[in-house]
This record gives structure tokens, C-alpha cells and sequence, in this order.
């Protein structure tokens, strides 16, 4: 599979902490697994109207971040983007990597991810709201049916 995220290039060396799901020892293992799983109810509710399985990472951004900092560790920061609206990506041991930056298309060329606030996933931002927690839990329960 080809793998067009942003830091897919380096994903490689960063390796899982947490074995719990078969397979995936590397982002690029995890991004080849979500293909298959990101859906229109794991899209966040404000963009499901323009999600397609051409584009989905399309609104996945914050569960998928959360699901990567639970497999391999490290921090989840978030950018500003041209919207206002707070698009996550992962850093691990000096390794950034956007598992869903492709929903940006040509405007993820334009995405900084440098200098950006730490996002934590307990926040009235994030797993604060009730819909994307159950977002997220419905992304790992898919994930772990697939895994297993």
C-alpha cells in the first residue's frame, strides 16, 4: 500500500510500546489497518456530509492521534488550521508524523508542524465531548476486531 501522510517517510523507525494489537508495530502498519476501518461514523459529525472512502481521514484526526499516542507512546499536538479548527498529528522520540493529513489534499503541503500546543485527550476540546470519545472507542473496538 502507498502511504502519502505526512512523516510516512520516517514512521518507520518508530515502534510500538504497546503490542496489544496484532500486526502493528510501525504507523505505517497502523495506517494501512485504519484504511479499511475510518468510516462515516468515525468521521467527526461536522464534516460526515463531505466524507467518501476516496478521502477518509476526512474528520479522523483527533481519534486517530489518540489511537497512535496509546500504540507507540509520545505526544499529541494539534496545529491551527486554515479554519480555526485544531487538526492533531503525533510526535515520538523526535518523530512527527499526520497519519490523516491527506484529507488536506495540495493544502497539506502548508501544514506547520512545528511550535504547535500539546493536545490532551481529556480535554472539553477532545475526549471531553461525549461524541468523540464514543468516536474513538468505536475506532478501537473496529481496530481491535480487526486485529484479532
Amino acid at each position: 500500500m502507498t502511504n502519502h501522510f505526512y512523516g510516512s517517510d520516517v514512521a518507520g523507525s518508530v515502534k510500538a510500546v504497546n503490542h496489544i494489537y496484532k500486526g502493528i508495530e510501525t504507523p505505517v502498519d497502523l495506517y494501512d489497518a485504519l484504511t479499511d476501518i475510518w468510516c462515516r461514523e468515525t468521521c467527526a459529525p461536522r464534516m460526515r456530509a463531505l466524507w467518501t472512502s476516496e478521502n477518509p481521514t476526512l474528520g479522523q484526526c483527533s481519534i486517530t492521534a489518540f489511537l497512535a499516542q496509546d500504540i507507540f507512546g509520545g505526544d499529541v499536538y494539534g496545529l491551527t488550521t486554515k479554519n480555526g479548527d485544531t487538526h492533531c498529528y503525533n510526535v515520538v522520540n523526535g518523530c512527527t508524523f499526520d497519519l490523516t493529513s491527506e484529507q488536506f489534499k495540495e493544502e497539506a503541503k502548508n501544514l506547520v508542524y512545528e511550535g504547535n500546543p500539546l493536545q490532551n485527550r481529556e480535554s472539553k476540546v477532545h475526549f471531553g465531548k461525549e461524541e468523540k470519545h464514543k468516536r474513538y472507542e468505536y475506532l478501537k473496538s473496529q481496530f481491535l476486531n480487526k486485529c484479532f
